[in-house]
């Protein structure tokens, strides 16, 4: 007869099973669903979702847990699996099924409201989906932070990156949004003009060229694919992973770097500890660390100087000579600063500026301190404040992200604390790593990839996520190394 710890990692093993094809039916429903197979799937995702939610609240997965947490001699990183089984139990019991089904239907079907209502710039299409998701989302966090113990909005950031918690991010954030208008004011005055490259740049060369950079990053298109979305996104499981980005013929920076950024992602979900597949302490640390992963890869690796010089010269090859295309000139237009309206195309200077944005917005929607009704204006204003400028569309303002439609709440911050963590990470490789520029220039990912393996992704779930970024760094995560990266690279170090 099998233990209990042993009926449980097969329980979370179909329960993987399940949560992976959730993933795969969303990467389609992105990528290649018919418009007409909306309703259908929208009930395939809310029959699954019911079925991993009834899988780990039911009483037999208490009383296995129960037992197991009596039972001698396991491995330290079972006992870290039992723990992240736990967790997930928890949280699961604290939800209502029937919230559960609710909220996977309204998200879905506003989802695909979303898409036509950004097209339209028509906010008024998706408010009535919208309201009802919120509606939903806040009802849902109520219930889980009752259970544990937090406030609602706890609940969600503990959603995406267990153990995240308001006031950490208020405290991370803080600095970043004090130091950067005077950085922002500085680098635009210090930056040269840049000459864009001449287009059109034809779809196929840039996804042929995309495909090139990616398989040197360490992409294995065996496991993988690349395909396009409304959205850029990495989904799939670690050994079928699907990244999507999406193309403009007039320029080629914004498809290329989503293509880099959404293959850091994939490599972190394939470099994850391949004994543990299937279960909870297998999994990535939260989604901090995984923003972390496509940052690094991004900004920290591809956007440096000696990146950019390997790059040219495969822009030259795939596209035609440009003087455009010179390593000075493409540094210059890889490292613009600009007060710009959409978040996905930001500069990772006034980047952060957009998050504070949704950070407070979304809290106060949430909170009730916001009519859904208001949104548009309150983005609009926000965005002055910030940034000093005013979208001329709800396309270009509040319809332009997916994560409110698709009940996201909670997760915003993670991309700016994943930013600092990229920063604080790509510092320790370069100090661990002698060689590290001199192989990222000849456009060899290899040496930096091996360490990530070693610092990041072999451990899973194993520690949690603060003792993940000491290990890996020497230090609890700080907004100072990213601050000094912002500073060196655009305005010289000042």
């Amino acid at each position: 007869m099998a233990s209990p710890y042993t009926a449980l990692e097969a329980r979370f093993r179909r329960l993987a099973d399940i949560e992976g094809a959730i993933s795969v039916l969303s990467w389609d429903q992105a990528v290649c669903m018919p418009k007409g197979g909306g309703r259908v799937r929208g009930d395939q995702l809310a029959t699954l979702r019911r079925l991993a939610h009834d899988t780990l609240s039911s009483p037999d997965t208490a009383a296995l847990l129960d037992e197991a947490l009596a039972q001698d001699g396991l491995d330290p990183w079972q006992r870290a699996n039992l723990r992240e089984m736990r967790r997930r139990h928890v949280r699961a019991t604290a939800l209502d099924p029937a919230i559960v089904e609710a909220l996977t239907r309204a998200t879905n079907g506003c989802e695909l409201v979303w898409r036509d209502a950004r097209a339209a710039s028509d906010f008024a299409m998706l408010r009535p989906h919208l309201e009802e998701v919120v509606r939903l989302t806040r009802e849902a966090a109520g219930q889980v932070g009752a259970g544990l113990g937090l406030a609602p909005y706890d609940a969600l950031l503990d959603e995406f990156q267990p153990g995240l918690r308001s006031a950490e991010v208020e405290r991370l954030l803080a600095p970043v949004e004090a130091a950067l208008p005077a950085m922002i004011d500085d680098a635009l005055a210090r930056q040269r003009p840049a000459v864009p490259p001449k287009g059109p740049f034809p779809v196929e060369r840039q996804r042929a060229l995309g495909r090139r950079l990616i398989e040197r990053l360490g992409f294995d298109f065996d496991h993988g694919r690349l395909d396009e979305s409304t959205h850029p996104f990495c989904g799939g499981v670690p050994d079928d992973i699907r990244i999507t980005t999406r193309y403009r013929e007039d320029e080629v920076v914004s498809a290329l770097m989503a293509i880099l950024h959404e293959t850091g992602h994939a490599l972190y979900e394939a470099g994850l500890p391949r004994d543990w597949r299937g279960q909870p302490v297998g999994d990535a640390r939260g989604i901090v660390i995984h923003e972390s992963q496509s940052l690094l890869m991004e900004m920290q690796a591809c956007r440096s100087a000696e990146f950019v010089g390997f790059l040219a010269g495969e822009l030259a090859r795939t596209f035609g000579p440009d003087p455009a295309f010179a390593p000075e000139n493409l540094a210059a237009l890889y490292r613009r600063v600009e007060r710009s309206l959409i978040r996905v195309d930001a500069d990772e200077m006034t980047y952060p500026l957009h998050i504070v944005l949704r950070w407070r917005l979304e809290r106060a929607l949430l909170a009730g301190d916001l009519a859904l009704a208001d949104l548009p204006a309150a983005w609009n204003e926000a965005m002055h404040e910030l940034l000093g400028i005013v979208p001329p569309d709800d396309r270009h303002g509040c319809l332009q992200d997916i994560h409110w439609p698709v009940g996201g709440f909670g997760y915003f911050p993670d991309y700016t604390l994943g930013a600092m963590l990229a920063a604080q990470l790509f510092q320790a490789a370069l100090r661990d790593v002698p060689e590290l520029r001199t192989s990222i220039a000849a456009g060899d990912m290899a040496p930096l990839l091996g360490w990530l393996r070693r610092a990041v992704h072999g451990h899973g779930s194993r520690p949690d996520w603060q003792e993940l970024v000491v290990e890996a760094t020497g230090a609890p995560l700080s907004p100072e190394p990213f601050l000094a990266h912002l500073r060196e690279r655009y305005l010289g170090g000042v």
